[in-house]
């Protein structure tokens, strides 16, 4: 009978499934661990600050609508994104995205640095029936944004968790957040958002 301790670990299909978890686990506490502090470290960029209320009202519709699946938010550091879309991006734009919307797939432009780029009534326009500006949008339209009211005690029950989680929103900040987004609609804050996307974001490709 072989004694080789490799050879037991082999044949007994318990002890080799424990053995292999944690290694996987030791594995990816090695990668995870110092990933967690390096984003700690992480400063935000000049000018990036937490989303004021309607801005941030705007980001919970965006990712409630999936808008997610077809626009990534990350300009790569390759000549033909930076000539389309701008300066790349930048961790310390994203210090304050929970979750950051960077994704992997672009049906749509990247929207990254579309603040500013349109009108607020054209992004109105396009949100309503895209191919109104776009012929040849392929993306659907959200016309009941218009008629949906932001709920200002959603917003500031979402910004004081935020600031359980480190985002330095100050008491003013949440005490005014439902004054803020009062009579305002879900298109209102979409398009605020969207506006503010890439504005402090740094110049040239």
């Amino acid at each position: 009978m072989s004694t080789n301790a490799h050879e037991k670990v082999e044949k007994n299909v318990g002890l080799m499934a424990v053995l292999i978890a944690v290694a996987v686990s030791f594995g990816g506490l090695a990668e995870i661990v110092p990933l967690m502090h390096q984003a700690e470290a992480i400063e935000p960029l000049p000018g990036v600050k937490p989303y004021p209320a309607l801005e941030l009202a705007g980001r919970d519709v965006y990712v409630r609508e999936g808008c997610y699946n077809c626009h990534s938010q990350m300009v790569r550091t390759l000549r033909f994104e930076t000539e389309r879309y701008g300066h790349y991006s930048l961790a310390g734009e994203s210090v304050y995205d929970h979750p950051f919307q960077w994704g992997s797939k672009r049906t749509g432009p990247d929207l990254a640095r579309v603040g500013g780029r349109y009108s607020d009534d054209w992004h109105r326009v396009h949100l309503n029936q895209p191919r109104d500006v776009v012929p040849e949008s392929n993306m659907p339209g959200f016309p009941w944004l218009e008629k949906n009211a932001v709920d200002g005690a959603t917003i500031t029950a979402h910004m004081k968790a935020l600031r359980a989680i480190g985002d330095p929103y100050t008491d003013a900040d949440i005490a005014g957040a439902a004054k803020a987004v009062d009579g305002k609609t879900e298109m209102d804050a979409v398009v605020a958002y969207l506006q503010g996307l890439g504005k402090n974001a740094p110049r040239g490709g």
